[in-house]
């Protein structure tokens, strides 16, 4: 089996309301799907997260030097790939496009093996991942307490048993929307909370003292994402878990976050990290360092299911017991038209869990009309 095309499709949708997060306004999602096609007629499919037609760019270039290889030597193709930008993409878009390759060299490995990539990974230690809602944004509306109460009710309704909240809006304004949402979710449904990083460590430090009375279950990117000083700080600070690694890059970026005892759970993005082949290293090495593992979902189905395959290989956040605490699944509630067509029988919670795929690679089935539907016009 050899590969014969790479192909980078950028999709987007407009929403029906703009929605923020700490720092800019969201009038329309992007997507950028990567397919990788072979000579035995079988595709793969991965994704990047980050800025779609740069990603697009980035991939058709390293596709250049895939055409002809052999996709089931992921690991080569890694480092081959890596390698040969190394001068000029350590971290970025380039790592963002060799992302989404690499989850699709998994998937077509899983089709060709006829696996899921759990499997290949190690076999599954569970069977359904526990999911936790993601949304809790700003929007142009009078009363932003009592439309982030609605919503968390909802997602609450719906069986998931934790949830996120964006801040970053000024100390006060933070304070008063965490107060209000722990006090409609009331105190069994996980709340955690994520600033983007809009503050440097003295503020972060401020929020984070006035809200511990509201059992926060982590504290993201309370600072920027290259100020491990910043985020040491804010750890040793509060009793509130520090979480950040969205921003951060392959294993030699989230080795010194490590190191440095900066964060007390990781999260880095699978379609930006590194994909699946460095996520699954990144996950072994929190592991070692006996730092918890979450990682960033903010991407269609492909994502999705990307996430779902490792988090059914990755350990439970403590040693084994009769009830251990296990990783979760970030599952973006917010609007999104493109992750909801893409794949032929989408990934959805129920009962605030998703079902890990078992059919091969990622166990997933691109819409192709999708595709076209919301392919982005230049």
């Amino acid at each position: 089996m050899k590969i014969t095309a790479v192909h980078a499709h950028v999709l987007e949708a407009q929403l029906s309301e703009p929605f923020a997060y700490s720092r800019m306004w969201y009038a329309k999602r992007m997507s950028m799907i990567v397919e990788v096609a072979t000579d035995d007629g079988l595709t793969g499919w991965g994704e990047c997260y980050g800025p779609a037609h740069i990603n697009a760019a980035v991939v058709r270039e390293l596709g250049t030097f895939l055409v002809g290889q052999d996709p089931l030597r992921t690991e080569y193709l890694w480092h081959e790939l890596y390698a040969r930008f190394r001068d000029h993409g350590q971290k970025g878009v380039v790592i963002q496009g060799l992302s989404g390759i690499d989850i699709a060299l998994w998937d077509l490995k899983g089709k060709a093996l006829g696996q899921p990539i759990h499997r290949l990974m190690g076999g599954p230690v569970r069977e359904t991942v526990q999911a936790y809602a993601t949304g809790l944004y700003r929007r142009d509306r009078p009363n932003h307490a009592a439309y982030l109460c609605e919503e968390a009710l909802e997602s609450r309704d719906l069986g998931f048993t934790a949830m996120k909240l964006k801040v970053g809006f000024g100390v006060a304004d933070d304070v008063r929307a965490v107060h209000a949402v722990r006090a409609a979710i009331g105190p069994e449904i996980g709340l955690m909370i994520d600033a983007n990083h809009a503050y440097d460590a003295v503020e972060a430090i401020r929020l984070g003292r006035r809200i511990e009375d509201a059992d926060i279950g982590w504290f993201e990117e309370p600072v920027p994402p290259e100020d491990l000083d910043g985020h040491a700080a804010v750890k040793a600070a509060l009793s509130i878990p520090v979480a950040t690694g969205e921003c951060e890059f392959t294993r030699i970026g989230f080795r010194a976050l490590l190191e440095r005892r900066a964060a007390d759970i990781i999260q880095p993005d699978l379609c930006a990290a590194g994909g699946l082949s460095e996520g699954k290293k990144i996950a072994d090495m929190a592991l070692a360092f006996g730092v918890r593992f979450a990682p960033h979902v903010w991407g269609t189905g492909v994502a999705v299911a990307a996430a779902v395959q490792l988090l059914a290989v990755v350990p439970a956040w403590t040693p084994p017991s009769l009830s251990p605490v296990e990783p979760m699944l970030e599952f973006d509630r917010t609007e999104h038209p493109v992750r909801s067509a893409l794949l032929q029988t989408p990934i959805a919670p129920v009962n605030g869990a998703v079902a890990v795929p078992a059919g091969p690679g990622l166990g997933i089935e691109v819409d192709r009309d999708a595709l076209v539907r919301f392919k982005a016009d230049r």
